[in-house]
């Protein structure tokens, strides 16, 4: 239902960005003006059109940018809009410092060593003190999005520039060997779709989804654009390993392939390796036999054990 529900928000304005497989940014700073009405309003009438035209009842977070948005998507219920207002500080202070985005377990651990536990805390402390502890870099996007700052802009027409996987667990998977194979049946799948659609992709983003509700998201770009499965697995296995999650009560696993770009437009370093050259035939084998027989033709042996 997502391209049917992006086209309903293009009604609204044409400042969409897609975020699949179930999600969306809407920058909605023209429509308050064009309409008259406030981000909760537009947000209601968005909620009961979804609604009616196609029976989905939405969650909507609305903030002054796309981090406050998002954080509070996930703490409103089924079928209700979270707004937060002019004054963020209110809104993150007494929040943990995970619950920022950008910030995973391995850095709360850290910034908790230090006695900064909560945003406000993080917000609190000299951007010095943050960039020694956590880098430069870092310690500024952590430093303002603790104050509520978020720079990153809503990109419209976002759904072109991206494809996504997702895996649901029956139930909390604690299992570490089950967490890889689903991430390696995510990345074939994106490997294949994005091949059969002659693209590849430039960065690839992880999601993991916990037991409540919560969720960490990393980012990596890749050495060089691609399609090929075994290099977007190995990226995706990196991604996890960097979360360091052990025994964690994980519900779901979703893997974007980022930045897509037609493949002849991509530059690709020849490779003096016989077994990646052959590992690239066989995949190019494998993806004729799926198109004739179907998707379940050909999987990893890890998949089919």
């Amino acid at each position: 239902m997502l391209p049917h529900l992006l086209a309903l928000l293009g009604q609204f304005t044409p400042v969409v960005q897609a975020e699949p497989p179930d999600a969306a940014l809407v920058d909605l700073r023209g429509a308050v003006r064009y309409f008259g009405r406030g981000p909760a309003e537009l947000a209601a009438l968005i909620r009961v059109r979804a609604l009616a035209l196609y029976g989905v009842d939405c969650v909507i977070g609305a903030g002054p940018n796309p981090m406050l948005a998002r954080m509070a998507a996930r703490e409103a219920g089924p079928g209700t809009t979270r707004v937060v207002g002019d004054d963020p500080a209110v809104f993150l202070r007494d929040r943990p410092v995970d619950a920022l985005d950008g910030v995973g377990r391995t850095t709360a651990r850290t910034l908790r060593a230090y006695g900064l536990d909560t945003v406000g805390r993080v917000a609190d402390a000299p951007l010095a003190v943050l960039q020694r502890i956590v880098g430069a870099r870092a310690g500024r996007e952590l430093w303002e999005r603790a104050r509520g700052i978020d720079r990153t802009p809503v990109v419209p027409n976002g759904a072109a520039r991206s494809v996504a996987a997702e895996r649901a667990f029956p139930r909390d998977e604690l299992d570490r060997d089950r967490h890889r194979r689903a991430l390696l049946s995510l990345a074939e799948e994106l490997g294949a779709r994005m091949r059969g659609e002659a693209q590849v992709c430039r960065a690839l983003t992880l999601t993991v989804r916990y037991a409540d509700r919560t969720t960490t998201t990393r980012e990596r770009t890749l050495p060089e654009p691609t399609a090929h499965s075994a290099a977007l697995t190995s990226v995706a296995y990196a991604l996890y390993d960097g979360l360091g999650l052990q025994r964690a009560r994980v519900r779901g696993l979703a893997l974007r392939a980022e930045g897509l770009m037609r493949a002849e437009q991509a530059a690709h370093q020849l490779s003096l390796d016989p077994a990646d050259e052959k590992a690239r035939r066989l995949e190019e084998v494998a993806d004729r036999a799926r198109a004739r027989f179907g998707p379940g033709v050909i999987i990893p042996g890890s998949l089919a054990a």
